[in-house]
């Protein structure tokens, strides 16, 4: 979701005023463009009757059924599916217009996100007892920190983030869009909440879609040095309970990560990659994105994750497999280059 305390919003204003804000053609206009008032821009799934959502691909079509947003940006192939309550906005390249949207919603001016910036009415930073703050550490307007908490030296936290109690925030960290919870480890030159890797007009413009969404990191987490976890789009990038992350590991938007995971220096997640619990991922693994790991998965080292596995995988390779299959792989190789016959 667009949380405001990271990305307060413009004045709502309809949806026709809004069109033409962004220089959008409005020869397709209905009187429904005149009478809804939006608020503002979500996913699908959370999307209200204020709100402005997205569905350019068939494979949103059942959250697009769903929906109570008031209105979608859709591509004709998705406008059979539109609900009734949904005001429709056809176009040939949804993406552009909807990023249009959230740069005039939320312009790059709101957007100045690390301490020092406006403080869009957040107030002075609150501390609980106890909390220990090394020097130079900078807070943003509306920083919460709890019990016990230590924060170490040179780290700067962004404005509205909130740490819960005991944990511990080691030099030289970066944090913003992010909320975290109880007696979390957070090891030196961490970077929370940098903005995802989302462009449009690949190897042309290259334009920046704005990245909107949180950092959640849940209780008992462990994030290792130089880390990297950047926030979600729109939604969420959630680290689950008890997960610990090794050094130099990057995870992108919207990614998912379940309860109690290992993951092993120098691995990447591409944006959406979505893990169960307890999945044990080995050093340099790489995922290609946009796909689910099941629970109680074992990605060896190296392995380059391309599609989706059930529960209880066990993967090696690159594209990973199932590592019976690699085995068998190498073992016909090895005896192909002694010129043993099968």
């Amino acid at each position: 979701m667009v949380d405001k305390r990271f990305f307060p919003p413009r004045e709502p204003l309809s949806l026709h005023a809004l069109l033409a804000a962004v220089g959008h053609d409005l020869s397709a206009a209905e009187e429904r463009w005149l009478t809804l008032t939006v608020s503002g821009v979500d996913e699908l799934h959370i999307a209200g009757p204020g709100h402005v959502a997205l569905a350019a691909q068939p494979i949103y079509r059942d959250a697009l059924m769903a929906t109570s947003a008031g209105a979608v940006i859709v591509s004709p192939a998705m406008r059979e599916h539109v609900p009734e309550g949904a005001v429709p906005v056809v176009v040939n390249q949804p993406h552009l217009l909807f990023t249009d949207l959230l740069e005039h919603f939320y312009p790059a001016s709101t957007r100045t996100l690390m301490a020092g910036g406006n403080d869009y009415g957040l107030g002075q930073p609150v501390l609980e007892r106890d909390v220990v703050i090394g020097p130079n550490v900078v807070l943003g307007p509306g920083v919460e920190i709890g019990r016990n908490t230590v924060i170490g030296a040179n780290t700067v936290i962004g404005a509205g983030v909130a740490i819960g109690r005991d944990c511990t925030i080691g030099s030289n960290v970066t944090i913003d869009c992010a909320y975290l919870g109880n007696r979390v480890v957070i090891h030196p030159g961490v970077r929370l909440g940098t903005e995802g890797f989302g462009w449009l007009d690949l190897g042309k413009t290259n334009r920046k879609i704005p990245q909107l969404g949180r950092v959640v990191i849940q209780d008992e987490v462990e994030i290792g040095a130089n880390s990297t976890i950047d926030r979600g789009a729109l939604g969420d990038t959630v680290i689950g309970e008890g997960t610990k992350i090794d050094n130099l590991v990057q995870i992108g938007h919207n990614c998912r990560i379940g309860r109690s995971c290992l993951i092993a220096a120098m691995t990447g997640l591409s944006g959406s990659t979505v893990m169960g619990d307890g999945v044990l991922m080995g050093g340099g693994v790489g995922t290609s994105g946009h796909l689910r790991i099941g629970s109680g998965s074992v990605v060896h080292g190296r392995a380059a994750v391309t599609k989706d596995w059930p529960a209880g995988s066990k993967l090696a390779g690159a594209p990973a497999q199932d590592i019976r299959d690699f085995w068998k792989e190498i073992a016909t190789v090895r005896r192909l280059s002694k010129g043993e016959k099968q």
